[in-house]
């Protein structure tokens, strides 16, 4: 009974997932673009696979907080937690747990959710009937 009546947020916890999401994902492009916070791999070379992926993050991230042009950046970044995954990652170990990688796995799915399902009613996206 409880989570049945739970399910009627759905829409609003679906904006709540996105927003908290991407405002972890943003804080990795902060730190290597930015360099806050702190980081050894901030200010990676400009246009290094490092760097497009630390602007894809920055930028990426701060539409998706507000909830701009959600589908198809959330899908972009989904493939770029893919590859970052398999390229990064992987090689390094097999195992997600060992191998630092479930955290873009993690970003990955929920960033495919997002595209999927659509940025939720807080968003800009919803306010200008661009998702409907």
């Amino acid at each position: 009974m409880l989570f049945k009546s739970l399910g009627r947020y759905e829409p609003q916890m679906r904006s709540v997932l996105r927003i908290v999401s991407a405002l972890i994902f943003m804080a990795h492009g902060t730190q290597k673009i930015l360099g806050i916070p702190a980081s050894d791999r901030a200010f990676p070379p400009v246009f290094s696979q490092f760097w497009f992926a630390g602007i894809m993050e920055l930028i990426g991230g701060a539409l998706l907080v507000i909830g701009l042009f959600s589908r198809p950046v959330a899908f972009l970044l989904s493939g770029l937690m893919a590859f970052a995954y398999w390229m990064v990652h992987a090689p390094m170990n097999p195992v997600p747990a060992l191998n630092g990688g479930d955290a873009a796995i993690l970003f990955c799915f929920v960033f495919l959710y997002i595209a999927v399902a659509g940025p939720g009613p807080i968003s800009v996206d919803k306010l200008t009937g661009r998702d409907h």
